[in-house]
């Protein structure tokens, strides 16, 4: 046991050796320079807001397929016909209108949970969302205000 004390004081003291000198590279670099040179710049608030603003704009485009998706209110004379690009949402606020659609599949009322047919009227303060740009939407029987959202066709 004499003979191989020597050898592990010595790996022991290398390992250590290696352990203080990796620590001090690690140390050295994260300091990197002086706050403001060219090895650490700063930056302002307002560019960082700026720059996580663009990305998370873009982020919920790509999420909502880039469509205008704020609420709009519109006011649709009687006999005129109100159509929707593909998802857009609307809810008749007041008067009496029927639905249009041109190709029978019908238009889906979120609130009922049920689809709703050319001809039949359109019930107010339920949200209907139109599936495709295929000419759905509604004709108004009296001057309806109906709110929207997302592209509008006519």
């Amino acid at each position: 046991m004499g003979k191989k004390w020597p050898a592990v004081v010595a790996a022991v003291l290398l390992c250590g050796l290696l352990a203080v000198g990796g620590y001090a590279r690690l140390a050295g670099a994260a300091v990197g320079g002086e706050p403001g040179s060219d090895a650490d710049p700063l930056v302002s608030k307002s560019f960082v807001e700026e720059y996580v603003a663009k990305y998370v704009r873009e982020a919920l485009g790509e999420r909502q397929g880039g469509g205008d998706f704020q609420w709009r209110v519109a006011t649709v004379p009687a006999g005129q016909e109100f159509t929707g690009g593909a998802g857009m949402e609307f809810i008749l606020r007041s008067g009496k209108a029927v639905a249009v659609d041109p190709t029978g599949s019908g238009i889906p009322d979120v609130t009922s949970g049920t689809n709703l047919t050319a001809g039949k009227a359109v019930a107010p303060n339920h949200l209907y969302i139109i599936p495709r740009a295929d000419g759905r939407g509604l004709r108004a029987q009296t001057s309806v205000i109906i709110m929207y959202r997302g592209a509008a066709g006519k």
